[in-house]
């Protein structure tokens, strides 16, 4: 039976100390329950004793049923010269009325004298009382020691003694804690061999990553015996961060084949990465590893080419297993197997050598000389794809636009945008306001468009890009824009480029619009009307 490798999750509360990130308490409590459905052993909610959202959230939390995590809140030791029954940051881990507590305490000489003020026997005294008073109370008591890393390069003998107090007054695991993230993974093996060697207590890994080597100094220390590991997910902390549980978890259960969820949850990865990034309003980390919507993006042609034959040429993993997917990226070092690839993806009928093949891939070539750009437009891409076969029909043919911005005075400026083209042969003229010129542009399509296709009312614009292409002309340079527009079904990019902003905007409007259109072509079930044909004309 291989050993278990126990997952301690601290994105609430190690994770909450990240620059920028501020979870309300039913955030709290939802990324909770999605830990507890990925299946990770302990959920530290955060430390009742600093702050009422967290005392809200662990009350809060007493309804909630936990399938496989324990909840664990997280405190200090008792105070200098005062009692563990009169410290109240003691009373509130006991008053949280989680299965599991975590208590952290000094290990480096130098944080004892210099941060907690008082002599090094008070501190030991000081560990051992508080896990003694919590022993009885909780299931387990999880005793971090704080920057035990540097402590034990500092004095080593104090270092360990400390973690000894801790382990005679019954902690359940000793975690050594590189607080600071300095810690190369050498040091981490030589000095968890020496520490083996004085005590007999599980061990445990905390570490950050100012180093740049978290995610490293974890999985060293699980080679040599650690079975129990806490990070973050997405890697998100204070400073530069935790170890990341993203690239952690699959390495201890694809790269070490040892387990450390239950089967078929590591599939769930990459969403619960998205879903935590949602909550805390960032933007998933698109190079991520593992996870990452890069992470498995292959953009060279012999790249591409390899990777259609046996995946395992340019993939360390196979994508499936950790949630995520194999994506073919389109651009001036494409070749025949990439744009093959899209087309299959697609469902588009291409075939290699072909004259439509080869055209599409000089017209990619040539687009992208002019300053196209396809790795975040594939909905410009499909569609390029699809007007070499000939299925895409016009969905309007445009007569001209105009669009004028009034300023008068201190009033915010006023944009309007007036578009004549001809649908179905019946000819449309429309006019709208905008925010912008942009927005006005947009508007006015739509209500040109509206009555025709009506399904373009489920279709937004999410993100609206501008690239300056050429930065030594000025304001008559040459710019791209890149559109993300999306539905209830999906999210696509599209891209324009011109040295008029307008023109180019344009370009990307008119593509996410056929693009919403084709696709809800592609969704009708045979025999049923398209949404274009319930509509006028």
């Amino acid at each position: 039976m291989p050993r278990l490798v126990k997952i301690f999750d601290t994105t609430l509360r190690d994770g909450t100390q990240c620059e920028g990130i501020a979870y309300s308490m039913e955030d709290k409590v939802r990324i909770a329950r999605r830990l507890d459905q990925l299946g990770v052993h302990y959920i530290e909610g955060g430390w009742p004793g600093s702050n009422p959202k967290d005392v809200r959230f662990f009350q809060e939390m007493q309804g909630v049923s936990l399938r496989h995590a324990k909840l664990t809140a997280f405190g200090s030791t008792r105070r200098p010269g005062v009692r563990p029954e009169a410290d109240a940051n003691l009373q509130r881990l006991v008053e949280a009325r989680t299965p599991v507590t975590t208590v952290y305490g000094k290990s480096w000489d130098f944080q004892v004298i210099e941060a907690l003020g008082t002599t090094l026997e008070e501190n030991l005294a000081m560990i051992a009382d508080s896990v003694a008073f919590l022993r009885p109370k909780f299931e387990e008591v999880i005793y971090d020691a704080e920057h035990f890393f540097d402590g034990f390069k500092g004095n080593q003998e104090y270092a360990l003694r400390s973690l000894e107090a801790a382990a005679k007054a019954g902690a359940s695991v000793l975690v050594l804690c590189d607080t600071n993230g300095g810690t190369l993974p050498h040091e981490v093996v030589e000095i968890i061999r020496a520490v083996k060697s004085r005590v007999s207590t599980p061990l445990g890994i905390h570490v950050h990553n100012d180093a740049e080597c978290a995610v490293a100094n974890s999985m060293a220390a699980i080679m040599e015996g650690v079975d129990h590991v806490q990070g973050t997910i997405n890697g998100i902390g204070e400073r530069c961060g935790n170890a990341n549980l993203c690239s952690v978890i699959p390495n201890v259960m694809l790269k070490l084949r040892l387990p450390c969820l239950p089967e078929g949850s590591l599939a769930e990865l990459r969403e619960v990465s998205r879903f935590v990034s949602e909550l805390a309003n960032r933007p998933a980390w698109q190079h991520q590893p593992y996870v990452g919507d890069s992470a498995f993006a292959h953009k060279g042609g012999m790249h591409v080419s390899a990777v259609t034959k046996h995946p395992e040429t340019y993939e360390h993993v196979n994508p499936e297993l950790v949630g995520n997917r194999r994506r073919v990226l389109v651009s001036e070092l494409a070749g025949q197997s990439n744009i093959l690839w899209k087309a299959q993806q697609a469902g588009i009928d291409l075939t290699k050598n072909t004259p439509e093949v080869r055209q599409l891939l000089q017209t990619l070539k040539e687009l992208e000389d002019q300053g196209f750009e396809f790795e975040g437009a594939e909905g410009s891409f499909q569609l390029l794809m699809e007007k070499a076969t000939g299925a895409v029909q016009e969905a309007f043919d445009l007569e001209g636009w105009r669009v004028v911005v009034e300023k008068r005075g201190d009033a915010p400026p006023v944009s309007e945008a007036t578009i004549k083209l001809h649908v179905r042969g019946i000819p449309e003229h429309t006019a709208a306001e905008g925010n912008g010129p942009v927005s006005a542009l947009d508007n006015a399509l739509r209500k040109a468009l509206d009555e025709f296709y009506p399904n373009l009312k489920t279709m937004s614009l999410r993100d609206y890009k501008v690239r300056i292409l050429e930065q030594t002309h000025g304001t008559s340079a040459k710019t791209r824009v890149l559109i993300s527009s999306g539905d209830a079904h999906e999210t696509w990019g599209t891209v324009g480029v011109s040295a008029n902003i307008i023109e180019a905007s344009w370009q990307a409007l008119v593509d996410s619009v056929v693009y919403k259109l084709r696709m809800d072509e592609r969704r009708v079930k045979p025999g049923q009307p398209a949404p274009a044909d319930q509509a006028k004309g």
